[in-house]
């Protein structure tokens, strides 16, 4: 089928599964800390977005270094791990899930930031007013009026979690049905000449990265004409 190997199909099986968890799992830590940038008043929320935008400008390959130093048998968390009976999460899915939550968060933050700021207060105010607890505004007035938020933010985020390569191959390696995923499969289809089965998965890539700018771009410029 498509002319994939079962490797392929592997791969792609471990590359959906990466995705789909870092985006729900980025989606819960992102609101609360989005809405906070947005509305809050602190003056520490200028290091917290700096912190949560170093992925844009941090080499993956330096995160990836650092992540495996820590989680590894010999970094202070994988040790600790290790010391309570448990397995170090260097070169295992839980651990590359955990670097593609930090590598992929300023991918759901800044949507949803955008979103909240201009959403403003005057909304959630007065359904505060009215007498609403804080999960109702959530649900009644916050989320349908920045829906498009997080829409744009879970298909950013599952993306750009979909072409993740250097902080994957420096924390997981390449273990085929564990750390393998789809772009580390094209690096090893290529470095072993193997050009058509390198073709096909990144042709899949492409088109997917189109498909998804194309609805980024499209509920963009729905919701500008909505607000104008």
């Amino acid at each position: 089928m498509l002319g994939l190997s079962p490797a392929d199909w592997q791969a792609i099986e471990v590359t959906l599964r990466l995705c789909l968890y870092t985006t729900l799992i980025l989606l819960v830590i992102a609101t609360p800390l989005a809405w906070w940038l947005a509305q809050g008043r602190s003056r520490t929320r200028v290091v917290v977005q700096a912190i949560v935008a170093l992925p844009l400008v941090l080499p993956p390959t330096v995160l990836g270094f650092y992540l495996l130093v820590t989680l590894g048998p010999h970094g202070f968390v994988g040790r600790t791990l290790e010391n309570m009976g448990l397995e170090h999460l260097a070169f295992s899915f839980e651990g590359i899930l955990f670097a593609s939550v930090l590598y992929s968060m300023p991918f759901a933050v800044q949507p949803l930031c955008e979103a909240f700021s201009n959403l403003g207060r005057r909304p959630v105010e007065v359904a505060s007013s009215l007498g609403a607890g804080a999960l109702d505004r959530f649900r009644s007035v916050i989320f349908p009026l920045t829906r498009g938020g997080f829409v744009v933010a879970a298909t950013l985020t599952f993306a750009h979690t979909l072409g993740e390569f250097g902080v994957i191959l420096m924390l997981g390696g390449s273990i085929p049905g564990e750390t393998k995923v789809l772009s580390i499969l094209i690096y090893d289809h290529t470095e072993a000449m193997n050009y058509a089965a390198a073709h096909r998965l990144s042709l899949m890539l492409l088109i997917f990265a189109f498909i998804t700018l194309f609805i980024v771009y499209s509920i963009n410029r729905r919701f500008q004409v909505a607000r104008a």
